[in-house]
């Protein structure tokens, strides 16, 4: 019961922290008055010694008064940071060092470091493909400082997912409880635990800045559905867990956008816990995780009325222009048309290939722009049929595709 009343007034807790500081902040100003510069520097000679204690005690002008806050709000923020405490006690034992020699991939250069979590009694470790991509050695530090050699299990560069293994007691394993990702919300408050820097087992906090984003992942292919967040994340977190207010993980850091390099910004991205729990039993079974594949390239920016009327695109005001259908694919095999005409559009810096299909929808879904299409496909498997709804030259049509297995590169 004390847990339900602990996580029930966490929500309350965010709300009225941030109404505190507003009111702080407020009430800053109004004493300062706007005259005295906030980082002006103090003068000695303006300062009064003590009138409590002697003036030549050294130290001794110091006190102890809190800031007088309502009962009310110390209890919601008490149970805030009563939360996070047990999070991080009962999922930090879960959350590993992960240290690697011969990784050229490595920021850190031939030596590197990242994270990882238990995922089960049998000594599998989640982490990121690149922390351990080309890695000769991997060395896995546990919170009690215990080492252990490690091996990798399987790796899958386009979900950017790896699984390491370690030879110990099932007992002396804490596998971190697994969550889920689809539900999750903009807003909603995440907890990131790893190693930036190689400060180990390090937690910061944040929410969900967005859901659904699309990156650029290896090969010109995309990192689809991430989890972005203002949580800090550094090298060295990559490959811990995202987790939610109850220390379940909902995503596996992965990557920040900085343009400082090295650098936290602020924008962070997760894969989601989903797409984890699709990956990771392929590679504890079978090495390795077949990513479907459709075998298109297209505009990489929505068409827009205006767009489609330059391009001449018949009944067209919105969706996904097909420059190619590449060749032996799934999309050209089930007759998907490319582009074959090069077109320059004033204010539009790069070429456009037209005369290919419009992609309108997928399996019954409204296609606006390409990370749509991206995105859906990330939640099939190869071997499944989906349904493109186009359009060519004026006429709308569906064409199944069955997708294949994304290879290694594309020509």
């Amino acid at each position: 019961m004390r847990n339900q009343n602990l996580f029930a007034l966490l929500a309350a807790g965010f709300l009225m922290l941030g109404l505190l500081c507003v009111c702080s902040v407020g009430a800053f100003a109004l004493f300062n008055g706007g005259n005295v510069p906030l980082a002006a520097p103090f003068e000695s000679s303006s300062l009064e010694p003590s009138a409590a204690l002697p003036a030549s005690t050294p130290g001794a002008a110091f006190s102890t008064q809190p800031i007088d806050l309502p009962e009310d709000a110390l209890a919601i923020l008490r149970a805030e940071e009563e939360v996070l405490n047990r999070v991080y006690e009962s999922v930090a034992p879960s959350v590993v060092n992960i240290s690697v020699s011969g990784n050229t991939n490595s920021l850190l250069g031939d030596l590197g470091q990242g994270s990882g979590f238990v995922w089960d009694k049998e000594g599998h470790i989640v982490t990121n493909n690149h922390v351990v991509e080309g890695a000769e050695t991997i060395l896995v530090t546990f919170s009690d400082t215990t080492q252990l050699s490690a091996e990798v299990v399987g790796t899958d560069p386009d979900s950017d997912l790896a699984v390491i293994h370690v030879e110990t007691n099932p007992e002396f394993l804490h596998p971190v409880g697994i969550g889920d990702s689809a539900g999750l919300r903009v807003g909603q408050r995440v907890i990131a635990i790893g190693n930036p820097f190689g400060f180990d087992r390090t937690l910061t906090i944040g929410v969900v800045s967005a859901v659904g984003r699309t990156v650029q992942g290896r090969a010109n292919f995309s990192l689809p559905n991430l989890v972005q967040t203002d949580a800090a994340i550094n090298p060295g977190n990559s490959g811990g867990p995202l987790l939610d207010i109850q220390g379940r993980v909902i995503g596996v850091n992965t990557l920040i956008y900085s343009q400082t390099p090295r650098a936290n910004s602020g924008v962070g991205f997760a894969v989601p816990v989903d797409k984890v729990k699709s990956v990771v039993p392929h590679l504890i079974s079978q090495g390795i995780y077949e990513t479907p594949y459709l075998g298109i390239g297209a505009l990489p920016f929505p068409l827009t009325p205006e767009l489609a009327q330059t391009l001449a695109l018949d009944n067209v005001t919105t969706g996904v222009l097909i420059e190619e259908a590449v060749p032996g694919g799934p999309a050209a095999h089930a007759g998907i048309r490319g582009g074959s005409q090069e077109v320059t559009v004033p204010g539009i810096e790069r070429i456009l290939i037209t005369g290919g299909d419009v992609v309108v929808g997928i399996d019954g879904q409204p296609v606006r722009r390409f990370d749509d299409v991206v995105n859906y496909l990330d939640t099939r498997s190869v071997g499944d049929t989906i349904t493109l709804t186009v359009i060519r030259g004026g006429e709308q049509m569906d064409i199944p595709v069955t997708l294949g297995p994304r290879p290694a590169s594309v020509p």
